[in-house]
């Protein structure tokens, strides 16, 4: 997962086709609109940590319509929700004012596997061990 600044964006990142989302948006009729097509990234709002629509967004984009550009998460995004946020389908996430990048890196070090399985591995633990 890239995480960024508002600060220290990539030289480019503007250029990227984007799209914004709002969390009561009905992803069913931007998908059957055309809304997507052509889109490189899709921007999900956290308006605060306790609103976990995006989530379930990200999740839907990534399984049910095979997105496969970037999903950055903006917004009150907390660095203890980045690693949850990677494993719903985010792929950059967008770091408030004064956040340490390097402390949000650091989250992922923290679990080396997990039981359940999720966007990038829908595989529970028991099954993949079988394999």
């Amino acid at each position: 997962m890239k995480i960024l600044t508002a600060d220290a964006l990539p030289p480019g990142d503007d250029a990227i086709p984007t799209l914004q989302i709002a969390n009561d948006a009905d992803l069913a009729e931007l998908v059957r609109s055309g809304a997507l097509e052509g889109i490189g990234r899709i921007e999900l709002q956290f308006p605060s940590f306790t609103d976990g629509r995006a989530y379930t967004q990200a999740l839907l984009l990534r399984r049910r319509w095979r997105f496969t550009g970037d999903i950055r998460a903006t917004g009150d995004v907390l660095i203890d929700q980045l690693v949850h946020m990677h494993r719903s389908g985010f792929s950059s996430a967008l770091l408030a004012e004064g956040v340490d990048p390097a402390a949000a890196e650091r989250q992922f070090s923290r679990y080396a596997a997990f039981y359940q399985g999720d966007v990038h591995e829908p595989r529970p633990l028991f099954a993949r061990e079988v394999a």
